[in-house]
């Protein structure tokens, strides 16, 4: 990296050095670090909450799909507000609001107060997984994929430093003191790291595509006329189906695992030996962080399209093949592993293809209004238990989600390519084999 990139170029000598850029997506990438325990620590707590008040785990657990909902369905709003007013800002609030969630969650003493909390948390990560991201895809248009996988792996493993102290300072001295401390440490990070952050849509003037298989818009497409674009709700269709065939075969792992009777079976892999399901929930956690940019990477050289037919596809045989041979615990542990491998990496494919066909400007906000089908599909996975009781096995379960993963596929190469491909066209976007430098709009010219 110590060549200036040519598809990078701005307005100061600061910014136009490429490690500045690098620097703002590991600013990125440790706020998103931060901010993972929202999602991926919560379950250290259930039990210690349970406990202390003899709540219902099904009432804690209430508290955790309002923050899923928050954190998702707000980013649009939260995006809009990047794009006009810059990362710093938002980041600062969402920040305080992280920060401020899990406080008040060390003194919650009514299950109101902890899904207030909840809420409060939801928008606080949302506004700084929905800012990061979009700063990715803006700094980095030459380099997308990497850059949106490497910034959402930054959520999906960024708990994984954390998990040991925090489940040993809830040993030693309560679950409210985790809450209390990290709520501080945490948010701090994430407001401190918010000063230095600059708004990307003010240096980045100039862009070009620099592999010879990858097309990025000339224009830059306000929210508005985004969903207006068939494009785009074929996106948000094949990032439900994928995110909900992998969460109805995913999220149902421990069940699973006990029905197949290998939950405590202990699998030697390479010397390392753990109970089936433990091991399983680890590689859940490495994977998941790998393949966002690992298959961003990917996208990058062979193009999004391709890249989502053979991820979905793969995913599909995987869950196929997990029901088959799952009884086996080795077999379960593996394909698992390619499961989760297989599906993640959906953070990282979707926001790039979405700046890439709707260009920077405005792609925190769009790409915020992709990523409700996050939130869409997470309403559809309660019907896998309903699957499940009304026909007494995991059968129609694995069916449904290796069916609407294979469906996916089939829509990236055949419906998703050609629709991009005629937009293309009408837009008269310029390929990146004619090695064509892509001009935005003069920045008075974008309001």
């Amino acid at each position: 990296m110590s060549q200036a990139n040519p598809a990078f170029s701005s307005t100061t000598q600061n910014t136009s050095s490429p490690r500045f850029r690098w620097g703002q997506l590991v600013m990125g990438i440790v706020c998103m670090a931060m901010i993972a325990n929202l999602q991926y620590g919560w379950t250290l707590f259930v039990n210690p909450i349970s406990e202390k008040f003899g709540w219902t785990r099904a009432a804690i657990q209430v508290a955790f799909t309002i923050f899923v909902l928050a954190e998702t369905w707000l980013v649009p709003i939260e995006g809009y507000l990047v794009d006009k007013f810059g990362p710093r800002p938002v980041v600062l609030g969402g920040g305080l609001l992280c920060g401020l969630g899990w406080v008040i969650n060390s003194f919650a003493d009514s299950l109101s107060v902890l899904y207030v909390a909840a809420a409060i948390s939801g928008i606080g990560a949302g506004a700084v997984y929905g800012t990061c991201v979009g700063n990715a895809l803006k700094w980095f248009p030459d380099r997308r994929g990497l850059a949106a996988g490497l910034t959402a792996a930054g959520f999906g493993a960024g708990s994984a430093l954390t998990i040991l102290p925090i489940t040993m300072l809830i040993k030693s001295q309560g679950y409210e003191a985790a809450f209390l401390y990290f709520g501080i440490g945490q948010g701090l990070v994430v407001m401190l790291l918010a000063l230095a952050l600059v708004d990307p849509n003010k240096y980045v003037t100039k862009r070009t595509e620099t592999a010879s298989n990858l097309t990025q818009s000339r224009r830059d497409y306000s929210p508005a006329e985004v969903l207006r674009k068939p494009v785009f709700w074929v996106m948000y269709a094949m990032f439900v189906m994928v995110a909900a065939g992998g969460l109805m075969a995913t999220a149902q792992l421990a069940p699973i695992a006990k029905d197949f009777k290998i939950m405590d079976v202990p699998v030697n892999i390479m010397g390392l030996v753990l109970p089936a399901l433990t091991f399983a929930m680890a590689i859940d956690r490495v994977l998941n962080g790998l393949t966002r940019p690992f298959f961003g990477w990917v996208s990058d050289k062979i193009g999004r399209e391709q890249t989502m037919f053979i991820c979905f596809a793969l995913e599909s045989v995987g869950i196929l093949a997990l029901y088959q041979f799952g009884a086996n615990p080795v077999a379960f542990v593996i394909l698992t592993g390619l499961v989760f491998f297989a599906w993640g990496e959906i953070y990282s494919l979707f926001p790039s293809t979405c700046a890439d066909t709707f260009g920077s400007r405005y792609a925190a906000a769009n790409a915020g209004m992709l990523y409700t089908a996050k939130g869409t599909a997470s309403l559809l996975v309660p019907l896998s238990s309903v699957l499940m009781s009304a026909t007494g096995n995991w059968h129609a379960v694995f069916i449904a989600a290796s069916f609407m993963n294979a469906a996916a596929a089939l829509l990236a190469w055949f419906v998703l390519r050609p629709l991009r491909q005629r937009q293309m066209a009408e837009a008269q976007f310029v390929p990146a084999a004619g090695k064509s430098r892509v001009e935005s709009a003069p920045q008075g010219a974008r309001a």
